[in-house]
């Protein structure tokens, strides 16, 4: 779900930028400059890739567990305050079709204007896209390329309606809603990665610099449904997975429902104090900038 939302989104603002910059050049008769428009299009797309392919190998790298840990877990707090930026600051100010109309205007002037123009601003939309899907597909990563190219169609398809066809769409309410369901992923995401940091100190048997001798004497909200080699009597095998010779409640967050929940929300069986404090605060941020905004 996470992933689909994020390629959507960020694929829909390429694809309208991309439409409203072809439909000047089209109408301005600049048409000598399309192609450009295209050649840069097709070069921030390959950066993107080379970009994740690079994030990826950099991630394999990291041989040391507790420090694969905890850059996972630094890096997903810091997608998740990038969430808000891009979508709550950028998406209205960068993105704004007068000042593409302008920009795009002024980069005529230059034989390989259009080309930088349209690199540059579908490039951050990839590099959003990379960073995104990086952090997410760590929370869930069941039917990524599925999802993945379903909201990269889906957002073409729309930018199709909208240049080709000439159809008006209520597009703030698509904003509107994806927005919503990206501040609880990005909520998601700093708990998540707070919980990652948590294992770092685990693995990486530093707890005690942080003055806890055992991981069992860790603060914890709630510790429900953990994984047992037998099913408890009386219980009912519906509400159970087996995963790796354990019965896994269908609400851990290892479950088929709780994974669920752990991949969009951040939901866990045991979080500890800061975790959970922090998905409050978090959410509680995104949901005033999205009032805001």
């Amino acid at each position: 779900m996470n992933t689909f939302i994020i390629t959507f989104r960020e694929s829909l603002e390429a694809s309208l930028i991309i439409g409203i910059i072809y439909t000047i050049l089209h109408r301005k008769q600049l048409s000598s400059h399309i192609k450009f428009l295209w050649f840069g299009l097709l070069a921030a797309v390959v950066s993107s890739v080379v970009f994740a392919l690079l994030l990826e190998w950099i991630n394999k790298s990291i041989e040391n567990e507790s420090i694969e840990k905890l850059t996972e877990g630094l890096l997903m707090v810091v997608t998740a305050g990038f969430v808000y930026y891009v979508i709550f600051w950028l998406s209205k100010h960068v993105s704004s079709k007068e000042a593409i109309e302008s920009d795009t205007l002024k980069s005529t002037a230059k034989t390989m204007g259009v080309f930088w123009m349209v690199y540059f601003t579908v490039l951050r939309e990839g590099f959003e896209t990379v960073m995104f899907l990086f952090s997410g597909s760590k929370m869930d990563e069941s039917n990524f390329y599925l999802n993945f190219f379903a909201g990269i169609l889906l957002a073409c398809g729309i930018g199709y309606l909208i240049f080709i066809q000439g159809k008006r769409l209520n597009l703030r309410k698509f904003f509107k809603v994806t927005s919503f369901l990206l501040v609880i992923f990005a909520s998601g995401m700093v708990a998540y990665g707070i919980h990652e940091i948590e294992e770092f100190f685990v693995k990486g048997d530093h707890l005690s610099s942080i003055g806890i001798e055992d991981k069992n004497d860790i603060g914890r909200v709630w510790d429900i449904l953990q994984p047992t080699k037998e099913l408890p009597e009386g219980a009912n095998p519906s509400f159970y997975n087996e995963v790796k010779g354990k019965y896994v409640h269908v609400l851990h967050d290892k479950g088929s429902v709780g994974g669920v929940l752990k991949g969009f929300t951040g939901y866990n069986s045991n979080p500890n104090w800061v975790e959970f404090i922090m998905w409050i605060l978090s959410f509680g941020f995104g949901i005033y900038l999205w009032r805001k905004s």
